[in-house]
């Protein structure tokens, strides 16, 4: 069992360590965002536990930590899909079959994003007054309202499905913490790079607006006309 367990540890720590390693090859290509914010947070990223540990406090962009706790969710979902199809069968029946509706839909737009569009929303924020014509949410609806729903079970079945949901809850918020332990480790070269890559653009970005707040009108604008040469 001991060695079982340092095996998952170690499994944990390289898998982690090749998502930062990923998440650092991609902070370079990174750059604010010019468009209008979005009003609904993220609740993958709020309050995360993930960032904490990686040291990535709300004064990082989204953008930056939204990268990261993907990574690392991928990490914690995969432990989790390995310890499910080991130990918990009825759960994973049920998720067999609905991976197996998923592939029948014929639109799937959520699927096979980068991680840093993984799990944010589809379409954005509506405008006042300016209703969107149709939505990709919308689309995707319609195809999932197509593809005939999971058959029903039983009560047994049910409170059975739900006690091995609460076993897989319980290994996911296991891992969870180890993910966590295993970012402390890595949080001096989390940060160094967020010195590196984002820090200058958010100063340049400030900068600039200091610059336009300073004189929001082109002084040229005001420059006084050249008096005419008397006749």
């Amino acid at each position: 069992m001991t060695d079982t367990v340092e095996t998952v540890e170690r499994s944990l720590e390289t898998q982690v360590s090749q998502a930062v390693d990923a998440w650092l090859r991609w902070l370079p290509r990174w750059e604010p965002a010019t468009h209008r914010g979005r009003v609904a947070v993220c609740r993958r990223c709020l309050g995360s536990p993930i960032l904490s540990a990686a040291g990535l406090g709300s004064d990082v962009p989204h953008g930056v930590q939204h990268g990261l706790s993907t990574r690392a969710k991928a990490v914690i979902d995969h432990s989790v899909a390995e310890y499910t199809a080991r130990n918990l069968p009825l759960l994973q029946a049920e998720l067999d079959q609905q991976a197996a509706r998923n592939r029948a839909r014929s639109y799937r737009p959520a699927e096979g994003l980068e991680p840093e569009f993984d799990g944010l929303p589809l379409d954005p924020d509506p405008l006042p007054g300016a209703p969107f014509l149709f939505t990709i949410s919308g689309l995707a609806a319609d195809s999932d309202a197509d593809v005939p729903a999971l058959p029903p079970l039983s009560d047994e079945a049910k409170a059975a499905l739900r006690q091995e949901v609460g076993l897989a809850d319980d290994y996911a918020s296991m891992v969870g913490r180890e993910v966590c332990a295993v970012l402390l480790h890595h949080r001096i070269r989390i940060q160094g790079a967020v010195s590196q890559y984002v820090e200058p653009q958010i100063a340049a970005m400030l900068e600039e607006l200091t610059r336009s707040l300073d004189a929001p009108f082109d002084p040229r604008d005001f420059d006084e006309p050249t008096p005419e040469a008397p006749q």
